[in-house]
């Protein structure tokens, strides 16, 4: 007989979380929405005169889209699927994409042919700042426009009392940010320790090599790393892996 396989996830509190939710639902399993992030827009748009705008989420896309924003003659780079397809739905044309969806992935796609361009990047205040320097050494006069910060929201952390009590069978991060405010969430509530711990009997799956390191980093052991970095891959492959657990 089945039982619940509860799947603690940590998306945005928008379009993103309700569409884990049904699909966690879908997947039979038990989701608790947990939003470790909430994006303040700055207002600000990517610079019209480079050569190279370069987005990497689907949440820049959008408030540059929803500001007026165009590309206009610029090389459009998207990070990955995702962004593409809101790229798309903006009435835009993604003109490269890495294979590789990282931040890393993008300087090489664009390595061999910035030198002496001008390579806008256009992303939250938490961009990994491997993107500016890699490009940089590739020759590229580099500069970044912060389209919204991400913040914890003041109520979040309902999942990191679960995790300490043993009561979670999965965990879905999808950024090394989310991985950084459970923690500072379960710090608040005195249960840092106990929430890592706890995580250690549960199914931990991160949307990426970026986001395992860093939860390997704060003494958090990665079961699940899907090959493609999307929200469904890492839903699909956690439940996939909790669920045996929780079947006789």
């Amino acid at each position: 007989m089945s039982q619940e396989v509860r799947v603690a996830v940590f998306r945005p509190d928008d379009d993103r979380l309700t569409d884990a939710v049904g699909l966690l639902d879908s997947l039979g399993a038990t989701p608790i929405a947990d939003p470790m992030l909430e994006i303040e827009p700055t207002g600000a748009v990517p610079q019209s005169d480079a050569d190279y705008v370069v987005f990497t989420s689907k949440t820049g896309v959008e408030l540059a889209a929803e500001a007026g924003w165009q590309p206009g003659d610029a090389t459009l780079v998207s990070i990955g699927s995702g962004t593409t397809a809101a790229a798309t739905n903006a009435g835009w044309t993604v003109d490269r994409e890495p294979d590789t969806y990282s931040s890393a992935g993008l300087v090489e796609l664009l390595a061999d042919d910035v030198a002496d361009s001008h390579v806008n990047v256009a992303r939250s205040d938490h961009g990994s700042q491997v993107l500016l320097d890699g490009l940089a050494d590739a020759g590229a006069n580099v500069t970044e426009t912060v389209l919204y910060r991400l913040v914890r929201p003041a109520d979040a952390g309902e999942s990191t009392e679960l995790a300490a009590n043993g009561e979670l069978e999965a965990v879905a991060f999808t950024s090394s940010l989310t991985v950084e405010h459970f923690l500072d969430a379960a710090a608040d509530r005195g249960l840092r320790d106990a929430a890592i711990d706890g995580l250690d009997g549960a199914v931990v799956g991160t949307i990426g090599e970026p986001t395992r390191e860093t939860a390997v980093d704060h003494g958090i052991d990665v079961d699940i790393v899907p090959e493609e970095a999307t929200f469904e891959a890492l839903a699909t492959r956690v439940v996939e892996a909790a669920a045996p657990s929780y079947t006789e």
